[in-house]
């Protein structure tokens, strides 16, 4: 098997692919919050609410700071721009695709058309 290695979009997409991470995503783009009250407010306990934040930091996506006792969490400054690049030129390649289908398809349909009328 090919494996493909472009380490921050696979750590970024790894990290985007759970949709609790995904909400903490979310949740860090109104404002900075402990680890803490992330794990209240997803309803999780403080050792699984730092796993999630790990991977998240591993891909660079949230940055943490310790204070005293409290660690805080905000989005980090690497932005989606390269995985939204790649998502847009995916995205491109899959249309092309539908649009030569739609056009052997639309072909097909004249050409059933046209031998009907035979």
């Amino acid at each position: 098997m090919v494996q493909y290695l472009d380490l921050p979009l696979d750590l970024s997409f790894a990290a985007l692919s759970d949709a609790t991470r995904r909400g903490i995503i979310e949740r860090l783009g109104r404002g900075a919050a402990s680890i803490t009250s992330l794990a209240d407010q997803f309803q999780m306990t403080l050792t699984g609410m730092k796993k999630h934040i790990q991977v998240l930091e591993r891909a660079g996506l949230v940055v943490t700071r310790k204070v005293g006792r409290v660690r805080t969490c905000t989005l980090g400054n690497r932005g989606l721009s390269a995985e939204a690049a790649w998502i847009e030129a995916h995205r491109k390649l899959f249309e092309a695709r539908f649009d030569a289908l739609d056009d052997i398809l639309n072909e097909m349909k004249q050409e059933e058309g046209d031998d009907s009328k035979r």
